[in-house]
């Protein structure tokens, strides 16, 4: 008999043949779920939610809309073996709550298993685009390492919808340096530079690095040249770029960054231009074709 592999395997062993579909978790089935009025301080947030941080502005803007308009779709919770409920779902609406000073809030009452509840609740937050490049990272990690249900880096690619070499160059990102983790966080450095700073030998230098990063607004080439020098004990100092590129041609290369797992640089002359994609093997640029979609004629 052979045995089955990626993620279904995975899945499969935890929720038998007919593993839920993450884009319905949310939805509310009249028939099978239970809608009940919770006291916020019966309400538990998830453990294991990956979004650490929560935007102080957007969750006064929830909560003003629900003040306005009433909450347009309730929290997802499982009962707690422990107390009260846990939640799968919705912690942002139950906070906007919080915030409102309302004492419950209208719940649907799912009977997942603690077990299940654990992994569909980051399996669903993974997915949400609003979370910053570092708690997505370890909501990669902890879909990774979760002792109820450890994926490989094939299987979260699967079940998020995103290419191997994207998810693990999220997880690259764990390793920097908590300030410097902290600097992606808020937007204040690219994630794509911050990965390249991570070729420095000497990691007492990548949060220094970071901020003559994010000061003098060098390029992946730049911070590659520069992150070369200083591993071999040269000093030079690498100017500035002289000329801006144009937001759109720099989101161009970061989406193409994260998709190919490795450095693209876009020249933009007008109406045209040139793509270059760097590969470092033989192996990465078959990876590189794969992910193209070209085969090599034999």
């Amino acid at each position: 008999m052979v045995k089955k592999k990626g993620l279904s395997k995975g899945l499969e062993s935890l929720f038998g043949d007919n593993p839920p579909n993450l884009d319905l978790i949310e939805q509310v089935d009249k028939e099978h779920d239970t809608i009940v009025e919770i006291p916020l301080d019966e309400i538990r947030p998830n453990p294991h939610q990956p979004r650490k941080t929560f935007d102080e502005e957007k969750l006064n803007e929830l909560a003003a809309s629900i003040k306005e308009n009433g909450l347009l779709q309730p929290i997802v919770v499982v009962k707690s073996s422990i107390k009260g409920y846990n939640i799968v779902a919705g912690e942002r609406r139950f906070r906007a709550f919080k915030l409102l000073g309302l004492p419950s809030i209208e719940a649907v009452v799912r009977d997942y298993t603690e077990k299940e509840s654990k992994v569909l609740a980051l399996l669903e937050n993974v997915q949400r685009e609003d979370l910053n490049p570092i708690d997505t990272a370890f909501g990669y990690e902890s879909l990774m390492t979760n002792p109820e249900l450890p994926l490989t880096q094939e299987e979260v690619a699967k079940v998020v919808g995103k290419s191997r070499p994207v998810i693990a160059n999220y997880l690259r990102l764990i390793t920097l340096p908590a300030p410097v983790q902290e600097l992606v966080r808020t937007g204040q450095l690219n994630p794509s530079l911050a990965r390249a700073i991570l070729g420095l030998k000497d990691k007492k230098k990548i949060e220094p690095l970071a901020k003559k990063v994010i000061a003098e607004g060098l390029s992946n080439r730049q911070i590659e040249q520069l992150v070369k020098e200083m591993n071999e004990g040269k000093t030079k100092v690498v100017k500035p770029p002289t000329k801006n590129k144009p937001y759109y041609i720099v989101e161009s290369e970061e989406l193409l960054m994260d998709k190919f797992g490795t450095n693209v640089v876009i020249s933009d002359k007008g109406n045209k231009g040139r793509i270059e994609i760097e590969y470092v093997s033989q192996a990465d640029l078959t990876r590189i074709l794969d992910l193209l979609e070209v085969k090599l004629e034999d």
